[in-house]
């Protein structure tokens, strides 16, 4: 039995049947969990790849997007950046290659909560100590408190948990991070609605065990219709809004419908890039995740600015342009075949990956503003 399905055991055995989001987060989050352990995205030896991980191409669109929201805002200087579920920090390491306007004012914090993808981080981008995430600090005169340093950026550190500050305009970013956030599942039986909870079958196998329970899930569906209770996302969304008072919280997941729950499957598990087994199978050794429901999103969060399809996020910020140049690179250098040729060719697969409409292109990307933040806001 693995360590983590006998921490499940134990608690089961204690405490009787637990919610689903409990062994989701011991599952995925816990002391050996899915992604405590180091698996995630990525390619050779990881589990499913997310759009940073196709190559540098998302990540130069996403500095062209952090500079529009930096001009939204008046151009802050300091201008505090999040990214919730950082990962290993390809996505942060690719910002700072793209070398966007907003560089000088930028203080970036990488939020993640496994220590070794922590560690990894560390390989891709240089951090300062957490308390300096807004430094360097000056004195303006001897008697005044210190303030941060203008044009000192960019500052990079890493934190495991949303942090517990906020600048004078912040943006949270978070990409396929609320897909993972554990939730609990609720399932309307006609008369009334049931909770699945998790009980032991056998030493190291788990089962399900409907409980009725006193709630309003907020919407009605068919009978016999699962829907995601989502206790991790409302959650993440009382912790941004402790970090954002003024500014903008941009969402880039896969998404899905109330009315679509009852048609398709909206739980998955992946491991070693491949569909993975039951939920409860193996706890620790695939990744949980679930489309966030678009109801539930706009229910938890700050007022929404707009919604696009990835693909068309991307063409806004100019990855056609960024493929013929690509093109016109590739084709000045076939002959050599020298490595700006080579980068240049690869725009024209890493472009068809992100914009995939039967893929990542169909990720929705929402924007949401805080303190009246975005208003006539277009990319």
């Amino acid at each position: 039995m693995s360590a983590v399905a006998e921490n499940l055991a134990q608690l089961i055995h204690r405490e009787g049947p637990i919610t689903f989001d409990r062994f989701m987060e011991i599952a995925l989050y816990g002391e050996g969990g899915f992604f405590a352990a180091g698996h995630g995205a990525g390619r050779a030896g990881r589990d499913f790849v997310t759009s940073p991980e196709v190559g540098p191409l998302f990540g130069v669109c996403t500095a062209r997007a952090l500079d529009r929201l930096w001009r939204a805002l008046d151009e802050p200087d300091p201008f505090l950046v999040v990214e919730a579920g950082a990962g290993n920090g390809r996505l942060a390491r690719e910002v700072l290659r793209a070398e966007p306007a907003c560089l000088r004012a930028l203080r970036y914090v990488l939020v993640e909560r496994s220590a070794t993808l922590r560690a990894e981080q560390r390989d891709r981008v240089a951090m300062e100590p957490a308390d300096e995430a807004l430094g360097p600090f000056v004195r303006r005169t001897a008697e005044d408190e210190t303030v941060p340093a203008r044009s000192a950026g960019p500052v990079f550190t890493a934190l495991p948990e949303l942090p517990a500050l906020s600048a004078h305009a912040t943006v949270v970013l978070a990409n396929e991070l609320l897909d993972n956030l554990p939730f609990g599942i609720a399932q309307w039986d006609g008369r009334r609605w049931l909770e699945v909870r998790v009980g032991l079958l056998g030493p190291d196998r788990f089962e399900e065990v409907l409980v009725p329970i006193d709630a309003d899930i907020g919407f009605a569906v068919p009978v016999g219709t699962r829907v995601p209770i989502p206790r991790g996302m409302e959650e993440w969304w009382r912790a941004c809004d402790g970090v954002v008072q003024h500014g903008f919280v941009l969402v880039i997941d896969y998404t899905t419908t109330r009315s679509e729950l009852a048609s398709r499957p909206w739980l998955r598990t992946y491991r070693a890039h491949s569909i993975g087994t039951d939920p409860l199978d193996a706890p620790g050794d695939q990744d949980i995740t679930a489309d966030v429901v678009l109801e539930q999103l706009d229910a938890a969060a700050f007022p929404r600015v707009r919604a696009d399809r990835q693909a068309d996020w991307l063409r806004a910020l100019g990855i056609d342009e960024l493929v013929d140049e690509g093109r016109r690179i590739w084709e000045a250098g076939a002959a050599r075949g020298d490595i700006d040729a080579l980068a240049g060719r690869s725009r024209l697969a890493e472009a068809a990956a992100l914009t995939d409409p039967g893929g990542l292109g169909a990720h929705r990307v929402i924007l949401f503003g805080a303190g009246g933040a975005g208003r006539d806001f277009t990319w």
